[in-house]
């Protein structure tokens, strides 16, 4: 069996080293169009951090650890066309075109950062940075540039904020919602973390939207809606959109874009397959799917499709929109439904806000936490956790139970561990408990 996968991020490689452990008599074919593979898109805010000193160190994958496997890579291989009845892959390379044959098609071909609604962005001077690349020319114009604006307030670009604000520039964020990380946390809960952004000197501009941009010189010109602001430079942090112009109309696609799949992420040819970027994500509490971009669902549909290769064995479960991230000294975190977003929930719901320690230490820090549960079944919904302490793990055990749909009162008498030094008397994934503190 010939297994032909398009793109080698984490929703193609997961796909590769699956499909390798499972199916060990298959050849693995594995096509990326640019130079490297299993690149972090974040790699540039991690360099601008410190956290890495070079992009070299952006990496979770090699091309000679696939190898290792047994599994075959084509690097600088851009796929031009899929023929689906003649079942072939043709690519174009450095020396021409090579045709890769196909019994099973995986296409993890990513994505990219989009907006049709802003005239402008092909200037030099507007950045993106998901590739090694890309990432390597906005690195370049960062350091020439004082005033950097960025367009989108989702995590992406509440990183990017952060990161160049350590490195001494002035960050503006145009936000066209009401907070920044609109999707995932409700706007009192993320409010510690905004106030911080402006105490630091990061200018935040809700509301707005941007609907051009124009070189002037050295400089960019952002036009909003009821002004205009110049910059040295702009990173474009918006909605991403899937690769997929090689498939020529010739399988279905979603309003969005994305590829029609089913459960078991099988496009209308039972032969091909869509994971990460490429298709929409479940969303079990309201029934419906969504584009979901994340580097976890990127990994999970990959590893899905790979059981599924066959025969459907393995139903893709969704997400609950699992996400946690450290800015400006705040980490916050959240799964399952906001507030905002029980307005499509089929159940009336009730909120809870409370707030505890994260150790019984005298100088621990306090965790604020809300949760979202159904006002019948006390199912639970939605959690989100904001801290200056870092509790990011704890939104795994939160997922888990709204994943499988755990009432309340499992919750809170379900086991942990106590020590001190890292916990209060009882964790904070126990909702509710009789030492609750402010």
């Amino acid at each position: 069996m010939n297994v032909v996968i398009i793109g080698a991020s984490f929703g193609g490689i997961s796909a590769a080293l699956q499909t390798r452990k499972k199916h060990p008599q298959a050849t693995v074919i594995l096509l990326e169009k640019t130079s490297s593979l299993g690149y972090l898109p974040s790699g540039l805010n991690l360099l601008l951090s410190g956290s890495i000193s070079s992009l070299d160190e952006a990496y979770f994958m090699t091309a000679k650890e696939l190898k290792e496997k047994g599994i075959q890579v084509y690097l600088d291989t851009e796929v031009r066309r899929v023929d689906l009845k003649e079942k072939s892959v043709v690519c174009a390379t450095d020396s021409g075109s090579d045709v890769y044959r196909y019994d099973k098609l995986i296409v993890a071909a990513g994505s990219t950062p989009y907006s049709h609604k802003i005239i402008g962005t092909q200037s030099a001077k507007v950045l993106t940075y998901k590739q090694r690349a890309q990432a390597e020319e906005a690195w370049g114009v960062i350091q020439r540039s004082r005033h950097v604006a960025i367009i989108g307030g989702g995590q992406a670009g509440i990183e990017a904020a952060e990161a160049l604000h350590e490195n001494g520039k002035q960050v503006t964020v145009v936000e066209s919602m009401d907070n920044v990380l609109f999707k995932s946390f409700d706007s009192e809960m993320i409010q510690p973390l905004q106030e911080e952004m402006i105490r630091k000197g990061v200018d935040l501009k809700f509301h707005r939207a941007v609907t051009a941009i124009e070189e002037q010189g050295e400089q960019l010109v952002l036009h909003l809606v009821d002004e205009s602001a110049v910059y040295d430079a702009a990173l474009l942090s918006v909605n991403v959109r899937p690769d997929l112009a090689f498939l020529d109309g010739q399988l279905p696609l979603n309003v969005d874009g994305t590829l029609m799949v089913d459960e078991y992420l099988r496009t209308e040819d039972l032969d091909v397959f869509g994971v990460g970027d490429c298709v929409q994500t479940p969303f079990p509490l309201t029934g419906e799917s969504f584009y979901m971009p994340l580097a976890n669902n990127a990994v999970r549909t990959g590893m899905t499709a790979a059981e599924n290769l066959m025969e459907p064995v393995r139903p893709f479960v969704g997400s609950v929109r699992t996400v946690a991230a450290q800015a400006f000294g705040w980490y916050i975190a959240s799964t399952g439904l906001t507030e905002a977003e029980t307005q499509f929930y089929a159940r009336p719901v009730r909120v809870h806000h409370k707030e505890t320690k994260a150790s019984m230490l005298p100088d621990a820090e306090t965790v604020h936490l809300k949760y979202i549960v159904d006002a019948d079944t006390q199912v639970l919904l939605g959690v989100q956790l904001v801290s200056k302490e870092n509790i990011l793990q704890a939104i795994n055990t939160f997922a888990l139970a709204v994943q499988t749909e755990q009432p309340m009162d499992t919750l809170t008498g379900k086991d942990y561990f106590f020590q001190a030094g890292f916990t209060d008397l009882v964790d904070v994934t126990n909702l509710e408990h009789p030492f609750e503190r402010g």
